[in-house]
């Protein structure tokens, strides 16, 4: 770290929804599919100051065997509907939803984040995410017809497109490319922050050039300040060839974060609430994503299993396959072998996000480290319980990282633009 002026650190809220951080068990989570809960969420960051509030996309109930059997699917509603209802009870709260751009169209989705900008005023962003998956494609016309290496060239064209109908607003737009063919003008004017925020999380060689091309915070997945040190100069090497200066695109990885009175007792805690995110089942379930064989039988607290992966396996839909499974497979027997653990253990060891543990004053600092070592931007914030997690994350967090000089104490703009400070675009 230089002389230079203290960074000031980005914060947003991350409803967890579906999403195994969750501790379903907990008799203070609540409902995820009732609006109260994402207004509790929502307002609280707002309260906050955090940047803005985020959710995340399922198309499709995931299945092993056929079955419907995750611990962590329990409904989720369209992400902009909920958003929507969010503008009416926040006031400068930015509100983030992801959206694909593999099964749908970008001029619907340009109206509805655009409709979204006018009635949040100006507080909009979309989260853009691709699939190659034809099990969630099947709910779709096209189906799985995209092949994997064809992702980001249609998403790349499907962003400049949407950009087009943002900036004519009201005026045509003629789009002749290799993935869409356009003609048509968009039915309301041009959003109040120009474009809307773009995020993007691909992590793939693919998806850092895309997210340096396009985006305007990447919602990274590095944990340790090494690996993030490593891919915030990676991304931010990359934005000279586009024209644009390192700090236009923002980078804000995952974090869980568990907070006690002393740090012995937060890390106490933080051990009690990684065994309730992972069950026995969800243990399982979990290594089933790896070898991709029915382990419905097998015994999560005994050792991983004998057996090598199957890498063209079926049995898992809609999850994420690791794309050397066998290589996983041995890299965690070597983990459980050196520190002897379970197979349960070790999906505990291995599944866990960036984690900030501990005191209010400990927490603090170590979030403020990494932003002001490079290794972030700010963070997405994923509490375990739903809707009260944040709540102390804000009480207690929040007020020091506003001591330190790291943090707003208040909003200095209406829009989720004046928050991130990025410029409006001009029209192109």
């Amino acid at each position: 770290m230089t002389d230079r002026p203290l960074k000031q650190i980005h914060l947003a809220a991350h409803f967890p929804g579906v999403n195994n951080t969750t501790v379903w068990s907990d008799p203070a989570s609540g409902s995820h599919n009732e609006f109260a809960s994402f207004r509790h969420l929502a307002q609280t960051a707002e309260r906050g100051k955090f940047d803005f509030f985020f959710l995340a996309e399922g198309l499709r109930l995931r299945e092993t065997n056929g079955r419907i059997h995750d611990l962590d699917v329990v409904g989720r509603p369209e992400s902009i509907t909920v958003l929507n209802a969010l503008a009416a009870v926040t006031e400068r709260l930015g509100l983030a939803a992801t959206v694909n751009a593999t099964f749908n169209e970008p001029y619907e989705l340009a109206r509805r984040f655009a409709t979204l900008d006018h009635l949040s005023g100006g507080r909009a962003a979309w989260n853009v995410v691709t699939s190659s998956d034809a099990f969630t494609g099947e709910n779709f016309r096209r189906g799985g017809y995209l092949k994997y290496a064809d992702r980001y060239t249609r998403a790349a064209e499907f962003v400049e497109l949407v950009r087009e109908f943002w900036d004519a607003g009201e005026g045509e737009v003629r789009h002749f490319g290799p993935q869409f063919e356009v003609e048509g003008r968009l039915s309301l004017p041009r959003p109040p922050q120009g474009h809307p925020v773009v995020i993007q999380a691909g992590d793939s060689d693919e998806g850092r050039e895309f997210a340096a091309a396009t985006a305007d915070v990447i919602f990274s997945r590095h944990s340790t300040l090494a690996d993030g040190q490593a891919f915030h100069a990676d991304v931010k090497r990359r934005l000279a060839a586009y024209g644009r200066k390192p700090d236009e695109l923002k980078i804000m990885p995952a974090a869980t974060f568990v907070l006690g009175d002393t740090d012995a007792e937060a890390e106490e805690y933080a051990a009690e609430v990684r065994r309730a995110q992972v069950s026995p089942q969800t243990a399982i379930n979990f290594l089933e994503q790896v070898w991709g064989i029915d382990l419905s039988d097998h015994d999560p607290d005994g050792p991983l299993p004998t057996v090598d992966p199957d890498p063209d396996s079926a049995v898992v839909q809609g999850r994420v396959r690791f794309s050397d499974p066998v290589a996983v497979a041995e890299r965690w027997r070597a983990v459980a072998a050196e520190k002897n653990l379970t197979s349960r253990e070790l999906v505990i060891e291995v599944t866990g996000r960036q984690s900030f543990i501990g005191s209010p004053a400990t927490v603090a600092g170590l979030i403020d480290h990494f932003v002001q070592n490079d290794a972030a931007d700010g963070f997405v914030l994923i509490p375990h319980l739903t809707p009260g997690g944040l709540d102390e994350f804000v009480d207690r967090v929040v007020p020091l990282l506003q001591e330190r000089g790291v943090f707003r104490t208040d909003y200095t703009g209406p829009t989720l633009r004046d928050h991130l400070g990025l410029p409006v675009p001009g029209r192109r």
